[in-house]
């Protein structure tokens, strides 16, 4: 039942015979919709609107047309029309890593699904002047909602201080309060990985942490801490990264010099890759010699030689949970509050119980 509109052209190609291009179609449009089902389009239009006074049975005749000719409804027009605009927008910070891209890809799935689309920003900075120009672009789009995806504790400082309208989310890892955000429980996390390597025998334990600004890096730093306090255990100060495995390797070939530990809980997966790499270089087995606990579980995690024990965060869980609670408070069914989503320790061949 394809709607096609002909459009013959004749060429003559150099050996003078006749060619045609192919037949161009025109994608359907609401009259044809309407014309196919037997209505006007006033009730197609209807339909596409979920309006109530619908029969059923007519509703269902519309819906099958549209799915039998391909028809797809001009969003801009309907914003026109009904004053939404069906967008939500996503603040993030201009950091592609493996988290923020994936949970960023899953609200795009569930804001689809919900029948939304996404405006999408980041920050050029982390400064004031930068964060509130992409709000100001997000705004300015009609938004009908806001998930903030952003490292620094300053980008949640800044949120607090502008005036937010539409409902909003903020995907954060202070642990902290605040309202209006969805988490990760990343002292929690940073608890579970410490602990194991305690329960493994280990009492010398350092930490390779994120950049200082992070929020994560923070929360992480803290958890290690807190584990280790608990278990009067002697600790360290925990040595500032970047994130990279190149940051990793460095710190590696630097500590293993004096190898005055036997265990070590890198910040992020990648640190791990890095330390790994160092212990290898270095003639270090792990875990026989060192024991390692990344963060993430990164994809390639469970296929580093050895595979890595780290803390599993659901980064799809938080996307799609996010855009749930934001069509909730759309419709008027609950306020965004504070949830936090545990993450999960996945044990693996990187640690092992210390040797006598």
């Amino acid at each position: 039942m394809g709607i096609v509109q002909r459009v013959t052209v004749h060429i003559l190609d150099e050996t003078g015979y006749q060619q045609m291009e192919p037949e161009k179609v025109r994608a359907p449009n609401i009259r044809d919709v309407a014309r196919l089902a037997g209505v006007s389009y006033q009730t197609v239009s209807r339909v596409l609107n979920d309006s109530p006074s619908i029969r059923e049975t007519t509703k269902q005749r519309v819906l099958d047309v549209i799915q039998e000719v391909g028809y797809r409804p001009n969003q801009a027009a309907r914003a026109l029309v009904n004053r939404r605009s069906r967008t939500i927008g996503v603040l993030s910070s201009q950091s592609a890593h493996y988290g923020p891209t994936t949970s960023i890809n899953a609200i795009e799935v569930a804001a689809r699904e919900a029948g939304y689309r996404l405006s999408i920003t980041s920050t050029a900075s982390g400064d004031y002047a930068s964060i509130k120009s992409a709000l100001d672009y997000l705004l300015s789009q009609s938004i009908e909602a806001l998930v903030v995806i952003a490292p620094q504790a300053r980008v949640f400082d800044a949120l607090r201080d502008l005036s937010i309208t539409v409902p909003f989310v903020t995907l954060e890892s202070t642990g902290e309060n605040l309202g209006h955000s969805l988490s990760v429980d990343q002292v929690y996390g940073a608890r579970l990985a410490t602990r194991h390597l305690i329960e493994l025998g280990h009492t010398e334990i350092i930490h390779i942490s994120g950049p200082q600004d992070w929020i994560e890096a923070d929360a992480r730093m803290k958890g290690y801490l807190q584990e280790l306090g608990e278990a009067e255990l002697r600790t360290r100060a925990p040595i500032l990264g970047d994130w990279t495995a190149s940051f990793g390797y460095y710190a590696g070939l630097e500590l293993l010099r004096f190898r005055d530990f036997s265990a070590v809980f890198c910040g992020n997966d990648q640190m791990a890759l890095g330390f790994m790499h160092a212990c290898r270089e270095m003639g270090l087995d792990v875990p026989g010699d060192i024991s390692i606990v990344g963060f993430d579980d990164i994809p390639e995690a469970a296929h580093f030689f050895p595979p890595l024990t780290t803390v599993r965060q659901n980064f799809v869980e938080i996307g799609r949970r996010a855009i749930s609670i934001l069509l909730d408070e759309l419709r008027g069914e609950q306020e965004v509050g504070h949830e936090q989503i545990a993450p999960e320790l996945i044990v693996r061949a990187s640690t092992a119980r210390l040797s006598a």
